[in-house]
């Protein structure tokens, strides 16, 4: 093993902190163009939500397509940003089920409420 890589000048910065330490930075092509082709995916998602907005449906159907939009993109970037895509199927699951049963008991709760109150 030459030193040649040691001699090598790195690229980074220092975190200005008390410890002052000296980060390297790390760069990567293909997590460049995954960022971009995330940006351009979300930013298409986008304009369908507005888009979608001044086209004159039912305001139930408006209100769902917008759910699932929103849905869509808070998947996508936790699949993304979060590496939660490249994990194993358990895993995922047992991350994203304890969300989904939280959001159907708020659902129930929700129901269970207004029913109460139209009857009390």
């Amino acid at each position: 093993m030459s030193n040649d890589m040691h001699n090598q000048p790195k690229h980074g910065y220092y975190t200005g902190d008390i410890h002052n330490q000296f980060v390297e930075e790390h760069y990567d092509p293909k997590n460049k163009k995954i960022i971009w082709r995330t940006f351009w995916i979300l930013l298409i998602a986008t304009i369908v939500e507005v888009a979608i907005a001044f086209i004159p449906v039912h305001k139930e159907i408006l209100q769902w397509t917008f759910v699932a939009l929103t849905i869509f993109k808070s998947a996508y970037i936790v699949g993304v940003f979060m590496h939660l895509g490249k994990e194993k199927r358990d895993l995922q699951y047992s991350i994203l089920l304890p969300f989904v049963l939280i959001v159907y008991l708020i659902a129930l709760c929700l129901i269970e409420g207004i029913y109460l109150h139209n009857i009390g």
